[in-house]
């Protein structure tokens, strides 16, 4: 693991790189250009969201040797933007500068399984589970992990790459679909299906020093395994729980020695009618970088998840961030763009695109809309978010209902 410190801090005019050109990246380039600093990305893509806003892209892959070193060179330290980007790269570029997150933090939580065995490390309570990497491994499958989700051990986001399954014959057939998607056996994670009441996530920042700052611990609601609606606000959860969250969180980060910004995804169940305790949490993931439902804290927070990200690198002073606005983001995915055709008055249907009505979106009070210039919309494909901020949470609410209106999506419930 690569943590040797900067020297000194890296002062406005230094170029900072980040690995991916996504729309995490995008924020990143935008939030550290306004601070002063030059930017670097490598992305293969060269419509890349982030590629394009930079002072130089490499369209490269990830794994170019050359494109690593003509990064190095032309960065003073480097950061990722997505947790599948190969960890090689990052332990790569750590031998010549300064990197964080390290490419050890990725690889544990680019597979599920070392991340289940980090949390059991830390204390930090996981769902009943069992690690399947054969057929004989299915034997060990039994009722304290059923009804269950089967989760690939890698690559997986989003809802990709998990079944869900009831009994035994249906994990033995999920195994075999997920296998087959590789050609070759795969190491899968099946998880106990949990009383879910809700979802949350926190995201904090750690330098080299150990010194730790979070943002508010958010609520989150999701919709076909993608996040579709973040909730900041007072009664999103109660101080008890939020106590709880920002301990866990703190002991994940520690235990890995991480340095960098971190996101960390809880489940908390209900108890039932245990009054001592109705509700307790799981932890569920980590993501090395920024995070989707981090998006609020641009407009809601004076220090961003991606100020946050910048003071990481560059060893700059490292303050609490404060939410000044309750907060609501609302996810915008590719479907909203589509309209479905009727081809000749028969049952076959075709897809076209149109733009939303974004004039009536911001005609409304407190809406920041972040589009995320990505070339085309495709169905569930991360297209933006909107923000909204007021001086109530019935006034965000209110405001957020006007919207769903406006694109079409489904309401969503007041906590």
């Amino acid at each position: 693991m690569n943590l040797t410190p900067h020297t000194k801090p890296l002062s406005p005019g230094a170029t900072l790189g980040v690995l991916g050109g996504g729309q995490l990246g995008r924020m990143f380039v935008h939030c550290a250009q306004t601070m002063g600093y030059k930017t670097a990305v490598l992305d293969p893509d060269p419509q890349s969201p982030a590629g394009l806003v930079s002072h130089f892209h490499l369209v490269n892959d990830f794994t170019d040797q050359d494109a690593l070193a003509k990064l190095a060179q032309l960065c003073d330290a480097v950061t990722t933007e997505f947790e599948n980007v190969p960890a090689q790269a990052l332990d790569k570029l750590s031998k010549l500068i300064v990197v964080n997150p390290s490419g050890l933090a990725v690889s544990i939580a680019q597979d599920r399984i070392r991340e289940k065995q980090h949390f059991i490390n830390c204390n930090v309570p996981v769902a009943p589970h069992v690690f399947i990497n054969s057929e004989e491994d299915l034997r060990t499958v039994g009722v304290p992990h059923l009804p269950g989700i089967l989760k690939t051990a890698r690559l997986g986001y989003d809802g990709k790459g998990q079944i869900r399954v009831r009994n035994l014959e249906e994990v033995s057939d999920a195994w075999l679909k997920l296998k087959g998607y590789s050609g070759s056996p795969m190491p899968c994670v099946l998880e106990k299906l949990l009383p879910l009441e809700l979802e949350c996530s926190i995201i904090l920042g750690r330098k080299s020093n150990g010194q730790i700052v979070h943002l508010p611990p958010q609520r989150n609601i999701h919709r076909d395994g993608i996040l579709a609606l973040t909730q900041v606000h007072d009664g999103c959860l109660s101080s008890s729980l939020s106590l709880k969250i920002i301990e866990y969180a703190k002991s994940i980060a520690n235990e890995l020695d991480y340095v960098g910004v971190l996101c960390i995804e809880f489940f908390v169940l209900n108890n039932g009618n245990d009054s001592q305790d109705p509700f307790s949490l799981v932890v569920n993931e980590i993501a090395p970088r920024p995070h989707n439902s981090g998006h609020y804290s641009v407009e809601a927070c004076d220090v961003s998840q991606f100020e946050l990200q910048v003071r990481c690198l560059t060893d700059m002073p490292l303050i609490s961030p404060r939410q000044h606005s309750p907060a609501l983001m609302l996810n915008l995915l590719g479907d909203l763009w589509a309209q479905v055709d009727q081809i000749n008055d028969s049952q076959d249907q075709s897809l076209s695109w149109r733009e939303p009505d974004w004039q009536a979106i911001l005609n409304i009070k407190g809406a920041h809309l972040n589009l995320y210039g990505k070339a085309s919309p495709r169905l569930s494909r991360k297209m933006g978010h909107i923000t909204f901020t007021g001086d109530s949470v019935t006034e965000l609410y209110h405001n957020l209902a006007q919207a769903t209106r406006i694109l079409g999506i489904a309401p969503f419930d007041k906590p």
